[in-house]
């Protein structure tokens, strides 16, 4: 099989982004889902850590992303449209 550069992907209908553009945000997400679960069901609180969980999650996601952007600059430019 042959590998492809993630550049080299299609983009999706309508919004012009790549299907990796979330990446970070949906891993973020996941992470954070798992520890604030993980505190919850120790602490027998899940709602609060679920909640808190998804919070953290967001901003992992955020950052994830941003990383990610800083390095497609770095690499040679991003070539994805800007909305």
């Amino acid at each position: 099989m042959e590998k492809k550069d993630l550049k080299e992907q299609p983009e999706t209908e309508g919004k012009g982004e790549r299907k990796d553009a979330n990446k970070g945000m949906t891993l973020g997400l996941c992470l954070g889902m798992c520890i604030g679960t993980a505190v919850g069901a120790a602490t027998k609180n899940l709602g609060l850590w679920m909640s808190m969980g998804m919070l953290w999650g967001v901003c992992l996601g955020l950052v994830f992303d941003e990383r990610r952007k800083k390095q497609d600059k770095k690499d040679g430019g991003d070539d994805r449209p800007q909305a």
